[in-house]
């Protein structure tokens, strides 16, 4: 059985070739068939070669096809090339370090049975490299590594926004909303920035009001932690770049949009969160302590962010652009608005 569901997987680096391969192969043993995959390379002439080369069979085909950034570097911007070059009706984002279980594109074609819905999300868990989560490391903070946190909505339920590399738009969401601002995001590993998808999907629902988002957490992905990102500092460094990613959000869309669902998650989840570690602790259990203050790192360095980044925004420092999305690969139509940018 097949989608009309158009795979992009956005790619820019050889030391995760074994990581693509893997993505695609997931995407390709679907219990519900991709009508194609589309692997979009960042500005990497030999990735482009190397998987053009290995994918030629596929390629010619149409089941795989490989395609350069037709944009300026970064995510946003090979996100809207692949959306641009898409055939399906709906359209799926993939981490390029993720792997999908078997049902996923099955569980967000059945959330698009419901004409009102124009993005289902799903649940992204980790995969350490060490093969654990590390003791100190708290589960509300899981998004630090691209993956669900704890109290982040359960089931099947409506929310602001999708988590943008396990997540699946209508094609004419892009119609409607334009594509996903370039100059906000991330880069490859150049900076840990976010909140594209925040920023889409507020915009979104802005122009259509009648639009559903939803999160179905049967449609699983296992998402690779590398060593790397285990580590304190890279927790408190991406911390500290998402108080910059909500300070540009916030400018572009209003606060009260901007942080709607972080209110809830800074008033209620985390200081359960900082409860629950406290009460580790007394009874003796490993790592309380650490998570209780990894908890309130986080929050201070996210707050120090939006603090800076609101200042820059205010300054108008930076730029980012909302891209209209064209009928041909990689083609853009203009210019849909722009913001600053921290």
């Amino acid at each position: 059985m097949s989608a009309d569901i158009s795979v992009v997987v956005c790619v820019y680096t050889e030391d995760r070739w074994e990581d693509i391969l893997a993505a695609v192969a997931s995407v390709r043993a679907q219990s519900l068939t991709a009508r194609e995959t589309l692997l979009v390379v960042d500005h990497n002439a030999s990735l482009l070669d190397r998987l053009t080369r290995q994918y030629k069979e596929a390629g010619e085909s149409g089941e795989v096809r490989v395609l350069a950034n037709a944009g300026p570097r970064g995510l946003s911007a090979g996100r809207n090339t692949g959306i641009a070059a898409s055939r399906g009706s709906v359209i799926a984002f993939l981490d390029d370090d993720a792997v999908a279980e078997r049902d996923w594109l099955r569980h967000f074609a059945e959330g698009f049975e419901d004409p009102r819905v124009f993005a289902v999300g799903g649940r992204t868990l980790p995969l350490w490299e060490s093969g654990r989560r590390p003791v100190w490391f708290p589960e509300e903070f899981d998004w630090v590594v691209g993956c669900t946190y704890r109290g982040h909505p359960e089931g099947r339920a409506r929310v602001r926004n999708v988590l943008g590399g396990n997540a699946s738009f209508r094609r004419s969401a892009f119609d409607v909303a334009g594509g996903f601002a370039t100059g906000i995001g991330r880069d490859g590993d150049r900076r840990p920035l976010g909140c594209e998808e925040t920023e889409f999907c507020i915009r979104l629902t802005r122009a259509r009001p009648d639009a559903v988002l939803l999160t179905d957490d049967r449609a699983v992905i296992h998402h690779r932690v590398p060593g790397a990102r285990e580590r304190f500092r890279y927790f408190r460094t991406r911390a500290y770049a998402e108080g910059l990613s909500k300070a540009l959000v916030s400018r572009s869309v209003g606060a009260g949009k901007g942080l709607e669902s972080e209110r809830r998650y800074t008033t209620r989840v985390l200081p359960a969160g900082v409860g629950r570690g406290l009460r580790d602790a007394v009874l003796g259990r490993r790592g309380g302590v650490g998570r209780a203050g990894a908890i309130v790192t986080g929050v201070a360095a996210a707050a120090g962010g939006y603090v800076l980044g609101s200042v820059r925004a205010r300054g108008g420092a930076a730029t980012f652009r909302v891209v209209e999305i064209g009928g041909e690969p990689g083609g853009v139509r203009g210019t849909g608005g722009e913001g600053a940018a921290a």
